[in-house]
């Protein structure tokens, strides 16, 4: 049975719609992405990647296969296929009595997949930066 942070995760996937982020994510969420050294905190930066790696992963099939989910944590094991290559990740997410999300975290592999998610959102943010493609407030 799954809890209510990650059916409104799940809804925000299969809708591709990020507005529900704004009320999922805690003031002080932190985001650890596969790609970038450094965590990314705060509600701003976390919805800006979030944004950013859903636009990535979910331009192929991606589906989340398995569902481990606890009491304030859950992992969510997902693949996709982007320029024919095979996406293996896992998102670990965790939050807080109230509801939101205080960490998210995402692992991808082969090396493959790193490299290019990693080109892909660095594209993706360069375009946000320079206004091209506005991110939802």
């Amino acid at each position: 049975m799954s809890h209510p942070v990650i059916k409104q995760w799940h809804k925000i996937i299969e809708t591709r719609n990020p507005a529900p982020l704004n009320d999922l994510l805690a003031d002080n969420v932190v985001f650890y992405s596969p790609v970038v050294h450094t965590p990314q905190k705060g509600k701003a930066l976390a919805r800006m990647y979030l944004m950013g790696a859903a636009h990535v992963l979910l331009a192929g099939p991606f589906t989340y296969t398995k569902e481990v989910v606890g009491e304030n944590v859950a992992i969510l094991e997902f693949v996709t296929k982007i320029d024919g290559i095979q996406i293996n990740g896992v998102d670990m997410i965790s939050w807080n009595d109230e509801g939101l999300i205080t960490e998210f975290k995402v692992m991808l592999r082969p090396l493959k997949a790193i490299n290019l998610v990693h080109q892909k959102m660095g594209e993706m943010l360069k375009r946000v930066q320079q206004g091209k493609v506005v991110v939802p407030a």
